[in-house]
């Protein structure tokens, strides 16, 4: 396997996963229904400060190309997080998303790897939808800024595939390692999509 087969992959398995993720509902979970810009962008500081401290533990984790990828992507992060509050009176973090707690738990490598892909191509979904209820909001500055952020996402998932290619080389054990790690990443993700969901009594299957 190379990279580019191995992001094909990841997007062809959680197909039905990631077109959920991107719906409009989306936002509406992560807002717990509230969907006013306040908290819109409360819950994308929340992604984005969480993010940051996984990509951090995991550059203090890891040595050379790799744990200076990861901090290269903890600072992007954190330059994502500080764009985004400014845009707040004042923000706490609040528990970190399902797909960071999952993430912070993977101990190797090629799963780190993976893993990274795998929130990068939610974070692309969820990045679009940000987008667009900001310019339905009338408001193209703020939804240049997650448009800029979708970008950088881009960069990150470039970085994640010319490492994956170093790391795992021909060794099809460790890119069955990365890939189940991406799985998860997304399956973390949507499960706590529906369950939000499910706990405000909407159905989380249709798209819309």
């Amino acid at each position: 396997m190379h990279s580019e087969e191995f992001i094909d992959t990841v997007r062809a398995e959680n197909e039905t996963e990631l077109s959920r993720l991107g719906s409009s509902k989306s936002l509406f979970a992560d807002t717990d229904g509230d969907m006013n810009a306040e908290d819109v962008l409360t819950a994308a500081a929340t992604a984005e400060h969480h993010a940051a401290e996984t990509y951090g533990q995991w550059a203090d984790a890891e040595s050379g190309d790799i744990a200076e990828a990861f901090a290269e992507t903890e600072r992007e992060e954190r330059s994502h997080y500080e764009t985004v509050v400014g845009g707040l009176d004042e923000h706490e973090p609040g528990d970190a998303p399902a797909i960071q707690a999952y993430l912070r738990d993977l101990d190797d490598a090629e799963a780190r790897l993976g893993g990274f892909v795998g929130r990068t191509i939610a974070a692309e979904k969820s990045k679009t939808q940000i987008t667009g209820f900001f310019v339905g909001d009338a408001d193209p500055q703020t939804a240049g800024l997650f448009r800029d952020m979708g970008d950088d996402l881009d960069a990150q998932l470039s970085r994640a595939a010319e490492l994956l290619d170093a790391e795992c080389g021909d060794d099809d054990e460790r890119w069955s390692r990365a890939l189940e790690a991406a799985n998860g990443a997304i399956e973390s993700a949507y499960d706590e999509y529906t369950h939000a969901l499910e706990s405000m009594g909407v159905n989380p299957k249709p798209v819309c």
